[in-house]
């Protein structure tokens, strides 16, 4: 009798031990991953879930691998908005259950599709080294002026944004760029208008790269990731945003589809959509917040990094998600092509 309660017992202590969640949750990296960490995953691990994050470049093949062999690892992932979408129909996420997340009404509603949730809003922008220029770019066109600014100018090696960029650069105004490009002269138009300033172009690949270019002098204004330059001036460099004609976009949260901890990766999902959560992660980095409630918990100053702000986003463009799935393959083949040439 006292062996079997002692085991019974013993048995009881050790279910805490035994019984704590861990949740997978996937990121790109960076400070993007730092802010998440302060603003969620610390957090949410008092709940009693541990948080095991794991960066990645945004493969897809790797959660439909793992979909398809019924093998998923991954419980909450971040993506791109193309890839919602795409995945979503090719059945890789979990359909979202709102009403353990929160209400669709206070979010951006750009933020609430069926698979994902927006975590937040983010630009690519022009930027400038204000230790080196004394007054940068405010427009695409000046931004395309090599003669009033000569140097080199960084841009991502992609059709994406840059052609919506030429376009603006040629006087296109933000609110006609998609009608514009998707006829076959505007795409004409966009190419040309990249033409004119192919011999000035220093192409980056990875985010990190154009602060990196602007601080070393490599070129004279680059695109840029609004939060890159946020996280180079925490620490302690003169980066100055230009948002005129900045186009932005939001990143998602997903759950792979046959994840077994769908449960718990719904309670992480809301946790991070509070309003209270989504204000540490602004004041850590410059990404706007997806639910609406949040700015009222900001203040001015981390306001005016932010693409959501008002002032900031009078003149942005949307990242046209329908445009970029419908007519992208055939226009980053294009761009490959003249890229070589």
């Amino acid at each position: 009798m006292k062996h079997t309660l002692l085991a019974a017992l013993l048995g009881t202590l050790a279910l805490p031990a035994l019984a704590q969640q861990s949740l997978t949750i996937v990121n790109f990296g960076g400070a993007n991953a730092n802010a998440q960490k302060k603003a969620y995953y610390e957090p949410f691990e008092k709940t009693g879930t541990k948080i095991v994050p794991v960066e990645y470049n945004g493969e897809q093949a790797k959660i439909k691998a793992m979909v398809e062999t019924k093998k998923v690892t991954w419980d909450v992932v971040e993506v791109e908005s193309p890839d919602v979408s795409r995945g979503c129909d090719e059945g890789l996420f979990e359909k979202l259950d709102y009403s353990k997340i929160g209400s669709k009404s206070d979010f951006l509603p750009a933020a609430v599709s069926d698979c994902g949730v927006g975590i937040f809003v983010w630009s690519t922008v022009m930027a400038y080294n204000a230790d080196k220029l004394k007054t940068g770019p405010t427009t695409w066109a000046e931004f395309w002026d090599v003669k009033k600014t000569p140097g080199k100018r960084g841009m991502r090696k992609g059709a994406r944004y840059n052609l919506e960029f030429a376009l603006m650069a040629d006087g296109v105004k933000p609110a006609d760029v998609y009608k514009v490009l998707a006829t076959k002269d505007g795409a004409e138009r966009a190419f040309k208008k990249l033409t004119e300033l192919k011999p000035n172009i220093q192409w980056w690949e990875a985010g990190a790269q154009p602060p990196q270019f602007l601080v070393a002098g490599d070129v004279v204004m680059s695109t840029v990731y609004n939060g890159r330059i946020d996280a180079a001036n925490r620490e302690g460099k003169n980066l100055k945003i230009g948002w005129t004609g900045g186009i932005y976009d939001l990143d998602y949260w997903v759950i792979p589809k046959g994840t077994p901890n769908k449960d718990a990766a719904l309670k992480f999902i809301a946790f991070a959509s509070l309003p209270e959560n989504q204000a540490v992660y602004a004041q850590n980095i410059a990404y706007g917040p997806t639910n609406t409630k949040t700015l009222a918990k900001l203040d001015a100053k981390v306001l005016g990094n932010l693409p959501t702000s008002p002032a900031n986003s009078k003149d942005a463009l949307q990242f046209n998600l329908v445009f970029w799935a419908d007519q992208g393959e055939e226009l980053e083949k294009r761009f490959a092509a003249w890229a070589t040439q």
